[in-house]
């Protein structure tokens, strides 16, 4: 007969002297190797959070370009969703994930002039799901459809004047959108804002705070404003009725914004802004209709290209804020994705800078691929990084040969780190059809 015996490392030190604890987490999706011990590594939001491994379900992709940030959010959203999660993808300046969503029966929406449209005003997933709803319920969903109506359309109108609107011009749009929200009417438009302002029904002179023979005057510069939406650089994207609602049943979302990198700030900015307002209103929609008494579901927004949203507008820097800070405990987890932390200090105001370097520090896992020296002691400020640590990430910054042909030496590698807690160097191969799907540079890892 063979006996089997436990102890502590302490207890059996003198019997087995090379005990050692595993360097790798076994919760969550997959993602690598240990460089040290070769260890399979797992890693996603849901799971390290379940474990008790973060307090919150953020997590941020670190490091220069073409070292495998978007391999290693692709094999996190392919995961995700084998486990039943719905991934977002809201805005996709490069269409880098339209082939992964594919692949799994999502929804692509393509955003551009002559291509899908995006009415910021549009109830969207919510307005599918207020016939479900009846008393406060239904009250509040709607009060809910107003706030991100206008919302959305001040934030539109802050690209065209960059100062924004004053309140009272607030007060006014506001207004119009609710002479607009009827039973059974359609959803408003930009259009249908500027044609009541240019009618002047009473509740809007009222809105005002005008007499009547002076609210034509002090609303000449809103309606240019509005004219501006129409028929300024944004035109035929955001100046009608919604072409393409979004799936609220897909398995998984995105929206591709390739169509319109090369047109300007302006209207990638305004892209981003109207998708991320619907994506939210998908995240809310699908909330009510759990409190409705349909089944409970978890999203993954993923945010990549931050830098180009957070520089185009404050309002973006509002809704990143919002999505880390009141969608962290309703099974909604975020993945941000940037070149730089300079990104997210390269906004407007003192007070969005301050909102931007708060991403981080609401983030509970962070993933760091190859960079420089000078970028990892700024990232050293809000994450604890050792010595050892700093000089293993900047390692993979540079080819370890000048032979032509060779992978780059950082593709693929990541230190993954929970809070402050001592990271875990992994490395991802490609495995089944990945190297198809996630490379959009043939040879490497994006």
């Amino acid at each position: 007969m063979n006996w089997a015996y436990a102890g502590t490392t302490t207890q059996m030190a003198g019997l087995f002297p090379f005990g050692a604890g595993s360097g790798a987490p076994a919760a969550g999706i997959p993602v690598g190797r240990h460089l040290g011990s070769q260890e399979v590594a797992c890693c996603d939001p849901f799971a390290w959070h379940s474990a008790g491994l973060v307090t919150n379900l953020g997590m941020m992709i670190i490091g220069s370009p073409g070292v495998g940030k978007t391999s290693l959010a692709k094999r996190l959203i392919r995961g995700l969703m084998a486990c039943g999660v719905t991934a977002l993808i809201l805005g996709d300046p490069k269409g880098e994930y339209v082939r992964v969503v594919e692949s799994a029966g999502g929804q692509v929406v393509r955003v551009g002039r002559g291509l899908d449209r995006i009415n910021p005003l549009d109830a969207g997933p919510l307005g599918s799901v207020l016939p479900r709803l009846t008393g406060s319920a239904r009250e509040a969903l709607l009060a809910e459809v107003r706030g991100q109506r206008l919302n959305a359309l001040l934030a539109l109108c802050a690209l065209i004047r960059s100062e924004g609107l004053a309140d009272w011009e607030a007060a006014v749009v506001g207004a119009a959108v609710d002479v607009l929200t009827r039973p059974g009417a359609p959803e408003p438009t930009v259009p249908d804002v500027l044609h009541v302002l240019t009618v002047g029904p009473s509740t809007l002179v009222q809105a005002a705070q005008v007499s009547d023979d002076r609210f034509e005057e002090e609303t000449t510069a809103l309606r240019r404003t509005l004219f501006g939406l129409i028929e300024g650089p944004l035109k035929g994207v955001f100046d009608g009725p919604t072409s393409t609602p979004l799936d609220l049943d897909a398995p998984a979302v995105v929206v591709d914004l390739s169509a319109i990198t090369g047109a300007g700030d302006s209207l990638m900015a305004a892209s981003m802004l109207a998708t991320w307002s619907y994506g939210h209103a998908m995240i809310e929609a699908s909330m009510a209709a759990t409190r409705a008494g349909g089944p409970s579901r978890s999203f993954l927004a993923v945010l990549d290209e931050m830098w180009r949203a957070l520089r185009g507008s404050s309002a973006l820097v509002e809704q990143a804020d919002a999505l880390t800070r009141v969608y962290r405990h309703k099974s909604i987890a975020h993945l941000m994705l940037t070149h730089s932390l300079d990104d997210l200090a390269a906004v407007g105001t003192d007070a969005d800078r301050a909102k931007a370097r708060g991403f981080l520090d609401r983030c509970g896992i962070t993933a760091l691929t190859a960079m420089s020296e000078r970028e990892l002691l700024e990232v050293s400020r809000l994450r604890h990084l050792t010595a050892a640590e700093i000089a293993t990430v900047q390692s993979w910054s540079s080819s370890t040969s000048w032979q032509p042909g060779g992978q780059h030496y950082g593709r693929g590698k990541y230190l993954i780190k929970a809070g402050d807690r001592t990271g875990i160097p992994v490395e991802m191969t490609l495995v089944g059809d990945e190297a198809d799907l996630y490379n959009t540079d043939p040879g490497s890892l994006r």
